[in-house]
């Protein structure tokens, strides 16, 4: 058992080991990368602070890199997506955890103090929460981070923020920006959780419905094909005119939300920015609408514009909230506006973590051994690491693929 940790009930662990076990079998490219972190123990003598969705596939990650020599701490991203059997396996484990499902904000952010306080090396974020509170109160740390990781792409924009304010003051590889992450943890894992989280939490039918899809990031692209898939109608809002033109291309409606609010049945968020859906669209919105955010943040559905124009809500079941406006329509919030894969799923299937924490724990190992070298500020991914998680699924699949001829190769580099 871990020396520190403040969790719900240890009890549960056999059960959060059950459920780590389970996706172990499904993460062929992390089992490969901790049968080398065993014997290279990249991480010894370091403490390292995970900031994350606390599920099982984030639990296998965390012993990977327990595995590799590292003393682990890990908390919670989003307070509706911890699974407390999960955590209680953690700390079973010798691995230090601050998280409990339906933490308090106060609980939550003092969760993530109390890991800082343990004086980390290394950090992975997901959102920005860890590492902003790292830069505003924690800053007598920083001379002693190597560096830390991002996952997710609210928060990269945060830290770019940072960046360009001149506040970021170690090196933080943008995991999420790497061509084996956003290409496909946030198009097909996204898209295929976030439906599995709507349709487990409501139980109704998808197809001959209207889905608006807010934003066509490579979220957004996801999301609008597997509703396409489920025989859905797809209309997509966009800022962005060249995701506009694509959304076009992939034959979808596109439109601004203030038409879109007017037709849809179901909404979808995925932006990253704040009042998507607001007092206006909730005026228009059909009796019955369900409104769901992909998005990292409780932000994307403005949840006082909605209680303004309500005149009752009450918790109609687990992880739906209806809200009834004053001409009698119904409006359902699903999961408090938060993640709908994590805090009404699961999250992402396996296989697509796979790639993403595979990513994570070669980006440490990355910044360990080049610690002191990299420049302050959101760095990418060196392609070599893209590559080699690329190479490892393939090979774990069982496929193989061209090479290039020596002939090839320099007719390619010459000009």
């Amino acid at each position: 058992m871990s020396r520190e940790s403040c969790l719900r009930d240890l009890s549960l662990a056999p059960k959060g080991e059950a459920k780590i076990s389970w996706v172990r079998n499904y993460m062929p490219v992390l089992n490969q990368i901790r049968t080398e972190f065993c014997k290279e123990k990249p991480f010894n003598g370091k403490k390292i602070a995970m900031c994350l969705h606390l599920e099982a596939k984030t639990g296998y990650l965390a012993l990977v890199l327990q595995a590799g020599g590292a003393e682990v701490t890990v908390v919670a991203s989003n307070p509706l997506s911890t699974q407390d059997d999960v955590v209680a396996a953690l700390v079973r484990q010798g691995i230090s955890a601050f998280a409990w499902y339906g933490a308090t904000r106060e609980e939550y952010e003092q969760h993530h103090r109390q890991a800082l306080e343990l004086k980390p090396d290394l950090l992975i974020d997901d959102g920005g929460d860890l590492l902003t509170l790292l830069h505003t109160e924690y800053t007598q740390l920083l001379p002693k981070i190597i560096g830390g990781c991002e996952e997710t792409t609210t928060g990269i924009i945060r830290l770019q923020a940072m960046e360009r304010a001149g506040m970021l003051k170690i090196p933080v590889v943008s995991v999420n920006d790497a061509l084996m992450k956003h290409l496909f943890d946030n198009r097909y894992g996204t898209g295929q959780s976030v439906w599995d989280g709507i349709n487990g939490t409501t139980n109704l039918l998808v197809a001959g419905k209207n889905v608006v899809v807010a934003g066509y990031g490579w979220c957004g692209r996801g999301v609008a094909m597997r509703a396409k898939g489920l025989g859905a109608k797809v209309i997509v809002t966009e800022v962005n005119p060249v995701r506009a033109n694509e959304a076009l291309l992939d034959g979808f409606a596109v439109m601004p939300m203030f038409k879109a609010a007017a037709l849809g049945n179901v909404f979808v968020t995925t932006t990253g920015n704040k009042n998507v859906l607001r007092q206006e669209h909730f005026n228009l919105m059909p009796d019955g609408a369900i409104l769901a955010n992909a998005g990292h943040f409780d932000v994307e559905i403005n949840k006082f514009d909605l209680k303004k124009v309500s005149v009752a809500s009450k918790i109609i079941k687990p992880n739906i909230e209806e809200f009834v406006l004053s001409d009698g329509r119904k409006l359902f919030l699903l999961a408090e506006g938060r993640l709908v894969n994590l805090a009404s799923g699961n999250g992402h299937p396996a296989e697509i973590m796979d790639l993403s924490f595979s990513l994570q724990a070669l980006s440490l190992a990355y910044l360990v051994h080049n610690s002191g070298k990299l420049p302050m500020g959101v760095i990418s991914v060196p392609q070599e690491i893209d590559y080699r998680v690329a190479s490892l699924r393939l090979e774990a699949l069982g496929y193989e693929i061209d090479l290039l001829t020596e002939e090839q190769e320099k007719y390619l580099e010459a000009w």
